[in-house]
C-alpha cells in the first residue's frame, strides 16, 4: 500500500496528518523562517536557503521576504523571476514558474482541493492539482491562482483576480473569476 506522501505525490487523495508529511512540513517552516529573518544583505545566505527549500531556482530569481510554502520541494522557480512580498506557494502538488516572470505582493499559488463529500472532507482527505506559470506572465499584487490552472506564456493577470480555470498565452485576463479581456501581440508597440 502507498504512504500518503506517495499518494500525494500522487496526485490522489491522502490524509496529510501523517508522520511523513509532518516532517517534510516542519522542514519548509524551518528552511522558510531562517530564509524570512535572514538579513536582507545576505545574499548569498538566502540564495543557499532557497536552494535547500525549494525543487530548483533559476539563476537572477528574486522572492521578498515573508515567503509561505507547505512543502518546497514541490516549486520549480526559472531563471529572472521576481516575486514580491508575502506570496503563498500551496505546493502540495507541483508548482512551476516560467523564466522572467513577474509576481505581485501577496500572490497565492494554491494546489490543494478537498472532497465535496463532506464525509470525506471531515475525515481530512485532500489531493491536489499542478498549477504552471509560462515564462514572461506577470500577475498583479492580490491574484489567486486555483488548483490546476495553467497560465500560458506573456499573459498579464490582473490585480485581485481569481484564476479558476486555465489562461492562454498572450493575453490579458482580470476579474473574480478572471476572463481575458484582450489579446496582446508580443513585440507590438504599445501606449501602455
Amino acid at each position: 500500500m502507498p504512504s500518503q506522501k506517495e499518494r500525494m505525490l500522487a496526485g490522489e487523495l491522502y490524509l496529510a496528518d501523517d508522520a511523513e508529511l509532518d516532517a517534510d512540513r516542519r522542514r519548509a517552516a524551518e528552511l522558510s523562517h531562517r530564509y524570512n529573518t535572514a538579513h536582507p544583505g545576505e545574499d548569498a545566505l538566502r540564495r543557499t536557503i532557497l536552494e535547500e527549500l525549494l525543487g530548483s531556482v533559476g539563476d537572477g530569481v528574486e522572492i521578498r521576504p515573508p515567503l509561505g510554502v507547505d512543502y518546497g520541494y514541490q516549486v520549480t522557480i526559472g531563471a529572472g523571476t521576481f516575486i514580491n512580498f508575502g506570496v503563498v506557494l500551496l505546493d502540495v502538488a507541483r508548482i512551476t514558474i516560467g523564466s522572467d516572470v513577474q509576481i505581485g505582493p501577496t500572490v497565492q499559488l494554491l494546489t490543494p482541493t478537498h472532497p465535496l463529500d463532506p464525509v470525506r472532507r471531515r475525515a481530512r482527505w485532500e489531493s491536489a492539482e499542478p498549477i504552471t506559470i509560462g515564462d514572461n506572465v506577470w500577475l498583479g499584487g492580490g491574484v489567486i491562482v486555483c488548483p490546476g490552472v495553467t497560465i500560458g506564456e506573456n499573459t498579464v493577470v490582473g490585480a485581485g483576480a481569481v484564476v479558476t480555470r486555465d489562461l492562454p498565452a498572450n493575453v490579458v485576463a482580470v476579474g473574480n473569476p478572471a476572463r481575458v479581456i484582450r489579446s496582446l501581440e508580443p513585440g507590438a508597440a504599445s501606449s501602455d
